[in-house]
């Protein structure tokens, strides 16, 4: 094994040098004072433990690597194993390998070094000049190194000492300042508490408000709703009992006259009809019936109402085929209402092309629970501008433009129907084209045919 330097061990002097000798190749090598006396006094305990044990020898070498390290090894023959608590003092001071096989017995120390960028040969000649130099050789001598050794650690402590108060007392500053920022943030977090509870109770008062102007409001269209229904019942009762043959006769001119007046009230006893319709719908008064679906019935009726309502206009209605309609569980009348109100602006508002009407059943619940019934309604219509989109389901709006012309409405029909929707616990969308057409999907969930009717009050599924 490659050796740097060695020394013997045959006398206390020899236990002085090696003491002596280990601090100066300990400094050479660029360890700090306290690692270099950590390492002396190890060697030393070890030399002065093996004195009179046989031929007893400490060689001194350096090693490479991603960290630099001095290696010392003590080697003897003959004698007593170490004593325990020799080898536990030293083991607390450096870290030892200790092996002991028969009469000869070993001990290794590996020091880590500094991080440096010298060779293993230059850190070897560095060794070898330290341990060559010449150290005390009485014990006295080794006595009053010994006494320098723990004054300058004791100097060393008490800097270290001194320097962990200034710490501390840096550190109880801080933390002063840090109470200081915590009192002030808490106070901050407490100003902001009272504000956010403030505005919290501000917001519940407006929400009150809100409330209770949106039942005024209901209870305003239910009453004037009402109260226009009895005046134009009694007109239009009165128009048709005119207009009865069994009534006195009346002049071309007068009958007109008359259908006209009757054409109007029912005209304004269907918008108040669907004005108080939508009243219920929102305030949660209408209820959802759940029973048996024939969509083929459905689909006739409906294909019958609006060809013989817009047949006239030469645009035909695309439906699908009956025979492939199936039985759906879901509530007939708010559907049909849904579907009357979506096909009655399709057919309004196309006169060229066709309006289309797609049935058919998915499975797109989120659940996976139960299947939904798709409705498409597609025209070839004016279209709605982009810009109006966003306002289409707003109540009362209507598009304005020259297709209005001749097309009576009061702009309920669009809300109605997605109202209706996600009464029925589905989903409504639009998309429009300016002079291509329109495009509106119904979706609702269903239940099976076999299944058992239901009625809920007013809410989704």
């Amino acid at each position: 094994m490659r050796t740097a330097a060695s020394l013997g061990l045959a006398s206390a002097q020899d236990v002085f040098r090696l003491r002596r000798g280990a601090q100066r190749a300990a400094s050479a090598l660029g360890l700090d004072h306290q690692d270099q006396v950590r390492l002396a006094t190890a060697l030393s305990e070890l030399g002065r433990e093996r004195l009179g044990c046989g031929a007893s020898t400490v060689s001194f070498r350096s090693e490479s690597g991603e960290r630099p390290t001095l290696v010392v090894t003590l080697e003897w023959t003959g004698g007593t194993e170490p004593a325990p608590a020799t080898l536990q003092l030293v083991s607390r001071l450096v870290v030892i390998a200790y092996e002991q096989h028969g009469t000869r017995g070993r001990v290794t120390i590996r020091q880590p070094l500094p991080p440096n960028r010298l060779t293993v040969t230059a850190m070897d000649e560095c060794l070898a000049r330290a341990l060559g130099q010449a150290g005390p050789t009485t014990e006295a001598d080794f006595l009053r190194a010994q006494t320098r050794d723990l004054i300058a650690t004791l100097e060393e402590t008490r800097a270290q000492r001194e320097e962990l108060l200034r710490l501390n007392k840096e550190l109880e500053e801080t933390n002063q300042g840090v109470l200081a920022l915590y009192s002030e943030l808490t106070k901050e977090l407490e100003t902001t508490n009272t504000g956010v509870l403030a505005l919290h109770s501000e917001l519940d008062d407006k929400s009150r408000q809100i409330r209770e102007a949106s039942e005024a409001k209901t209870r305003f269209w239910t009453n004037i709703s009402h109260e226009l229904r009895a005046p134009i019942n009694s007109v239009v009762a009165l128009a048709r009992l005119l207009l009865d043959p069994g009534s006195e006769p009346v002049s071309r001119e007068q009958r007109q006259q008359i259908t006209l007046i009757e054409a109007s009230g029912q005209t304004v006893l269907s918008l108040v009809g669907d004005l108080l319709d939508v009243v219920k719908a929102e305030s949660g008064l209408l209820d959802v019936r759940r029973a048996p679906v024939d969509l083929r019935l459905l689909v006739s009726q409906l294909s019958a109402t609006f060809e013989g309502t817009y047949g006239d206009k030469g645009v035909p209605l695309v439906t699908p085929e009956l025979k492939e309609l199936p039985t759906v569980i879901t509530d007939e009348k708010l559907l049909t209402q849904v579907l009357r109100n979506l096909m009655s602006n399709a057919c309004k508002f196309t006169d060229e092309g066709e309006v289309r009407l797609d049935v058919d059943v998915v499975d797109v619940s989120e659940d996976r629970s139960a299947p939904s019934l798709r409705v498409t309604i597609t025209d070839t219509g004016v279209g709605i501008p982009a810009a109006e989109l966003g306002r289409v389901f707003e109540e009362f709006y209507q598009v304005r433009g020259p297709h209005q012309s001749g097309h009576a409405g009061t702009g309920l029909g669009l809300p109605y129907a997605r109202t209706l929707t996600e009464l029925l616990g589905g989903t409504l969308t639009l998309s429009s084209t300016p002079g291509a057409g329109t495009r509106v999907e119904v979706c609702v969930p269903v239940h099976e045919p076999d299944g058992p009717g239901q009625e809920t009050g007013g809410g989704a599924p």
